[in-house]
């Protein structure tokens, strides 16, 4: 029997890589012949880049970058196994855990570190980049980040805009004619799984400036900067980011990604299964096990585990899902692609037990889900192939 092990990192408890070993000892103990390809999966969020790197057998890198408030940060990039693919996590050079709270300040927040984290990905020889853009500090509409790949953004006397949303309304013109070199030919893939716009009542100011420290007068400040931003983006680069789906991500790096890298908004989930290659390998496969933290009515809406299972499920392979807890809507998967889902927890248990212990009952869930497959019928398709 061939089994594709492909969870979602459990939060705060396993990274995707410790959960899919967790799973695989899960596997070996029911079934101790099976073929196992254990494939660390994300959604583009948080834990991506270190997801496709074990997933894809590729090596971690770091650069210092300028951190969101200017100060300098180590940040992390993934190069991956095929040598030309690279991922990074914008939270990791301008998220919002790296501001203590007394100072968050999206009018001075910049992306000028992401952009530097992506030129160190493309000097390390990747030639298609993806871009995980989730917890942003930011306001700025991605200005940092053109900032960093070489576009001058100038005011009325010609000065160089300083850091931060803040400084937008400011901004008299675009300057392109510096863009770094190296951009060229290079993809940009933008894990993004929001569909707000860069303006307006669902924009990047009025419903994520609030978590980074804007108050009402700061917010609407800010989404008016966005406009003014977006009207010169258009003007000077031909861009027309406003009203893009997924433009007003991470405080508009969504746009900025756009406009100033050319780069592709696409669900993150998809990346993933298309950066670890994970159709091949299911088509391989006579049971796919995924897994996450939670699985509840959010999970169909671009999850790990559910994206997962429509895959498996598209190519007639059964898809089994373990979670840590089960949520009211949870059933909903069964009809996006999991064909049954199982709590790893064995009974009532203290959420801080159940972290602490979540590999071994992770294990031993996945023992139990393994038995119960091949106690069914369906596992005569295991038994057809060689």
């Amino acid at each position: 029997m061939r089994v594709v092990i492909a969870p979602d990192k459990f939060k705060g408890s396993l990274s995707a890589s410790a959960a899919a070993e967790a799973m695989a000892r899960g596997v070996g103990r029911a079934a101790p012949g099976a073929a196992i390809d254990r494939v660390p999966m994300a959604d583009g969020g948080e834990g991506t880049v270190a997801a496709l790197v074990a997933a894809t057998g590729g090596s971690l890198r770091r650069a210092i970058v300028h951190g969101p408030m200017g100060e300098p940060v180590e940040a992390a990039f993934g190069l991956l196994g095929d040598g030309r693919t690279a991922a990074i996590e914008m939270a990791s050079a301008s998220g919002l855990v790296l501001v203590p709270a007394d100072r968050r300040d999206p009018t001075i927040a910049s992306t000028r570190g992401t952009g530097e984290l992506l030129l160190a990905a493309i000097a390390a020889g990747a030639r298609r980049v993806i871009v995980g853009i989730g917890g942003s500090a930011t306001n700025d509409g991605g200005a940092g980040l053109g900032q960093a790949l070489g576009f001058r953004l100038l005011d009325d006397h010609g000065s160089e805009l300083g850091p931060g949303g803040g400084r937008l309304e400011g901004l008299s013109r675009i300057d392109a004619s510096a863009r770094r070199p190296e951009l060229a030919g290079v993809e940009i893939a933008v894990a993004c799984d929001v569909t707000n716009p860069l303006c307006g009542p669902t924009g990047a100011s009025a419903v994520y400036g609030p978590q980074k420290g804007a108050m009402p007068a700061m917010v609407e400040r800010l989404d008016a900067n966005l406009a003014h931003f977006a009207r010169i983006v258009e003007r000077d680069l031909g861009a027309s980011v406003r009203d893009i789906p997924g433009s007003g991500a991470a405080g508009g790096l969504g746009g900025g990604l756009v406009a100033f890298a050319d780069g592709r908004l696409q669900p993150g989930i998809e990346l993933v299964i298309e950066a670890v290659g994970l159709r091949s390998r299911l088509e391989a496969a006579d049971l796919c096990l995924t897994g996450e933290g939670a699985l509840d009515d959010q999970s169909a809406f671009g999850k790990t585990a559910v994206g997962v299972g429509r895959l498996a499920r598209a190519l007639g392979c059964p898809v089994l899902a373990l979670a840590g807890s089960i949520g009211p809507g949870a059933e909903a998967t069964l009809a996006q692609g999991l064909d049954a889902y199982f709590s790893i927890c064995p009974g009532p248990i203290a959420l801080e037990t159940a972290m602490a212990r979540a590999a071994e009952l992770l294990e031993a869930a996945t023992d139990q889900a393994v038995r119960a497959f091949l106690a069914d019928g369906r596992s005569g398709r295991a038994a057809s192939r060689p």
